[in-house]
């Protein structure tokens, strides 16, 4: 009985050990757009901030953090008004659009945003966003380290409500282009970038597997995965492990950088990470492969 009672306690104490940990865990990667769990728990209740659950209602329904409102990068892109492989498809919806959009959304420029996704278990949906929310003029952007189950692990409430804000007024004279580029710019300077594809291998190495026209990549694209990020419980990688991922694959901070992906989402990801690691041009290509493959030659 003496020896039962032991091994209980030790299991016990194990287990509450692995927990603290995991509440406790704090990101290692430090950069402008990120933050970690403790800091949302500390003031997504601040009449400033405004938490947003980055994969759509949907999926919030089926669980998300209390408060949270909810949006897709779809539904801030052109993708109702084209077919997909058109030129105009996936691009960033025009300014007079995207300002009722957002307003409706009631997502104000005066706000602190924090998005959160699902990390390398998603698609870099809160990346997405808020690239697009920066070519929109907003200045005070955050993502959440961990995503979803980090929020969840530190104890901030969960609900299957999602929160809806009142309209207000968002003006957007015109969009920054300076970490965008779409197929028709790529197309005439295509030999002044290094191509970065994020993709899984079974993608880069041609297979069809999210609605492509055809399989393959880009010319002479070289691949670092989107994944490739994130260390085994889905944070992201310290700076230096980052940089050195990249650096491995011969891309150096003074070169001109193209990031893409199947529709611009997870490289939109990456471009942010790219210029928090002080990578001088990087761009993520709207409508990526989606729209290249549709166009333009390809390599298997």
């Amino acid at each position: 009985k003496l020896l039962f009672l032991l091994l209980a306690f030790v299991l016990t104490f194990s287990m509450v050990a692995c927990n603290s940990e995991k509440v406790l865990k704090e990101s290692v990667f430090t950069g402008e757009y990120i933050v970690d769990a403790n800091y949302v728990k500390e003031h997504y209740e601040d009449d400033n901030v405004i938490l947003v659950d980055a994969r759509g209602e949907e999926a919030a329904k089926k669980g998300t953090i209390e408060g949270a409102i909810t949006t897709t990068w779809q539904n801030l892109s052109n993708i109702e008004g084209a077919t997909k492989g058109d030129y105009d498809w996936g691009l960033i919806l025009e300014p007079e659009v995207l300002s009722k959009k957002l307003g409706d959304l009631g997502l104000s420029k005066d706000k602190e945003i924090i998005l959160f996704a699902e990390g390398p278990k998603g698609w870099g949906e809160d990346g997405r966003i808020l690239w697009t929310l920066k070519a929109a003029g907003y200045e005070n952007l955050r993502m959440v380290d961990g995503g979803l189950k980090a929020l969840q692990d530190i104890g901030l409430p969960k609900s299957k409500d999602v929160k809806k804000l009142d309209p207000v007024e968002v003006a957007i004279d015109a969009l920054d282009y300076e970490h965008v580029i779409n197929t028709n710019e790529l197309e005439v300077s295509y030999d002044d970038y290094i191509i970065l594809d994020v993709r899984e291998d079974k993608e880069y190495n041609g297979g069809v597997h999210y609605g492509e026209a055809k399989g393959g990549r880009l010319p002479g694209a070289i691949q670092v995965r989107f994944t490739d990020l994130f260390d085994s419980d889905g944070y992201l990688k310290s700076n230096e492990e980052i940089t050195s991922l990249f650096e491995n694959a011969n891309i150096k901070k003074t070169d001109k950088v193209v990031a893409y992906c199947t529709s611009g989402i997870r490289s939109a990801y990456t471009q942010l990470i790219m210029e928090m690691l002080d990578y001088e041009v990087v761009k993520n290509y709207e409508g990526s492969y989606n729209t290249w493959c549709v166009h333009n030659e390809v390599e298997n």
